[in-house]
């Protein structure tokens, strides 16, 4: 019995098959061998297979030039904190510098005016030249602004008070208070004075003031020991003893030689010394007096005193 036979094409039948093609030759599996290739083809592999070559170019001409070094570009540095804090607070100085110039520039403003405002009130209520210093706590643009005077003094020129001529006053005011109302301009918690009435301008005031008795006196003398004041006229004379009576300094007559008699001389240096008192502002009254080797000191107060408007005293019309 013959063979079976392949199917295949008409034509195929009783031929041998033909060689597989080498381009399309399967590539044999693992554990099969390779059919031997002819010389060139097993050393291309060979090349491809072996360890990679290294392909050398020709050199350019860059690469003949030396090696050269470039330096790092450094980078830009960083605002370190230091120099923050420090800027920060240079201009803290400057902010606080400006400031404490621009108070100090305030408060001498402040000083300056009120100082003319209150010359100008004392020079118009002694009738004599004046000057006014301030306290310094709290700081005087704070008193200025808020109207309240811890201490004010007040010094004249010693020319005259009103109508006491050779009269020094050093007046001082405390907790000064400018709330203007319809009756008053403010208030004054307390005011002290020294009156320093001079020998001399007791006569001086005297013969002013006491046309008819004054033009007889030729001079005035103290005696500190007894207290008292002694007018001169001529061979005459007149002793008085400077009292504080009812908040009033008076001149009591203790003795008069010559043609006046005593009740007249006292008559007329009580009309003096009235004078004297009713005019003292602000309820300002007479605390002591001493006799001195060269006049007359007094001692005046006053508490919680009302500051008067422009109309009751035309001094004040200015605060």
């Amino acid at each position: 019995m013959p063979p079976p036979q392949r199917p295949g094409p008409p034509g195929w039948r009783g031929r041998a098959t033909p060689p597989p093609d080498p381009a399309t030759q399967k590539l044999p599996s693992a554990g099969q061998s390779e059919a031997p290739t002819d010389r060139l083809g097993a050393q291309r592999r060979s090349a491809l297979d072996g360890p990679t070559r290294r392909i050398r170019r020709a050199p350019s001409p860059a690469d003949a030039r030396p090696t050269q070094r470039i330096p790092p570009v450094a980078a830009p540095p960083s605002t370190p904190r230091r120099r923050n804090r420090q800027a920060v607070i240079l201009m803290a100085v400057i902010v606080l510098a400006l400031l404490a110039g621009g108070l100090a520039g305030a408060e001498l403003y402040a000083r300056h005016r009120a100082d003319s405002i209150l010359v100008e009130v004392a020079e118009c209520v002694v009738e004599d030249g004046a000057s006014v210093s301030f306290g310094v706590n709290p700081p005087f643009l704070w008193q200025y602004l808020t109207g309240d005077y811890t201490n004010i003094s007040v010094t004249t020129d010693g020319n005259r008070v009103q109508s006491a001529n050779g009269m020094t006053a050093e007046v001082t005011l405390e907790d000064v208070r400018l709330a203007e109302s319809r009756d008053s301009k403010g208030t004054i918690g307390s005011l002290s004075a020294t009156l320093n009435w001079k020998s001399e301008g007791i006569k001086d005031t005297v013969v002013e003031n006491l046309p008819g008795v004054g033009n007889l006196v030729t001079g005035v003398r103290t005696d500190r020991v007894a207290g008292t004041v002694i007018l001169d006229a001529g061979d005459n004379n007149v002793t008085a003893k400077p009292v504080v009576t009812d908040g009033d300094l008076n001149l009591e007559v203790l003795e008069v030689t010559g043609p006046l008699p005593k009740d007249t001389v006292q008559e007329a240096l009580d009309g003096l010394t009235k004078k004297l008192n009713d005019n003292y502002p602000l309820g300002i009254h007479a605390d002591s007096v001493e006799v001195t080797d060269t006049g007359v000191v007094g001692k005046f107060s006053s508490r919680n005193a009302s500051i008067p408007n422009e109309d009751a005293n035309p001094c004040f019309a200015r605060l």
